[in-house]
């Protein structure tokens, strides 16, 4: 497992500042922290909204991650945006004119809640995840008291995704080395069988390495994370941004 927590996933990025150096379970406490916050935020508290974006940025920036970037990286949440969009077309009454449509005003809050919420929430887990391995993730769960079988699972999913997935590159360039062409749909067969094929290998290789997991000394559970913890001086750095959020929200609800 240690070989499979090393590997960076896609979203790392490394770099050398001071994002990058903290613990990782201080930053993923902090992050929850700071989702929570957004989450608890009225939804018509715009300049709270404005202030957790502007913290956003000042760690995105703190963590040599240019904006732009960030910004491509949102487009995972591209679903829950068409979801938002459809709301002011079937919410409820009253409606209200915009450029000629009637739109429903609670369905009008309703997107922007999920829009304004959710692109926080995203890029604050992007920055997580561009600032922290695999390893360090998991390590900071245990940290955290997480379970060490969802940790177990979390790591063993995420190695054996990425092999699963090398497997199957293999097996494509294989078809087409032997005449398979991907645009004629009579030859969709190839891809079914492929993937049964897939399928068994993946069963397989799952089963050799846990022989060879448990002809090392592997007795069902992983070793215990040896990373450092947080000192109190790190752990006022990561609470100083959702501390501010938590208070501006809490400033907006005593407010109303």
């Amino acid at each position: 497992m240690s070989g499979g927590h090393g590997h960076a996933h896609g979203l790392y990025l490394p770099r050398h500042s001071v994002v990058h150096r903290l613990r990782p379970h201080a930053k993923v406490a902090a992050t929850l922290a700071f989702v929570l916050a957004v989450v608890a935020t009225p939804r018509d508290a715009f300049w709270v909204f404005g202030l957790d974006a502007v913290l956003v940025a000042t760690v995105a920036l703190l963590a040599h991650v240019s904006l732009p970037t960030l910004a491509r990286r949102l487009a995972i949440e591209a679903p829950f945006v068409a979801f938002a969009v459809f709301l002011p077309l079937v919410g409820e009454a009253p409606h209200t004119d915009v450029a000629g449509l009637s739109l429903s005003e609670p369905g009008l809050w309703g997107a922007w809640n999920i829009l304004v919420k959710g692109t926080l929430g995203v890029a604050a887990t992007v920055l997580l995840a561009s600032t922290t391995t695999i390893a360090e993730l998991l390590t900071g769960l245990d940290r955290l008291r997480v379970p060490r079988a969802f940790t177990a699972i979390a790591g063993f999913m995420v190695r054996y995704g990425q092999v699963i997935v090398g497997e199957g590159r293999r097996m494509r360039i294989a078809r087409l080395s032997r005449g398979y062409d991907p645009r004629w749909i009579w030859q969709a067969r190839a891809v079914a069988s492929s993937a049964g094929t897939l399928f068994i290998r993946s069963y397989e290789r799952g089963e050799r390495i846990h022989v060879a997991m448990l002809s090392r000394g592997f007795t069902g559970e992983l070793p215990a994370a040896t990373h450092d913890r947080a000192d109190a001086r790190e752990w006022l750095a990561v609470a100083l941004v959702p501390a501010l959020a938590a208070t501006a929200a809490l400033t907006a609800w005593l407010a109303t």
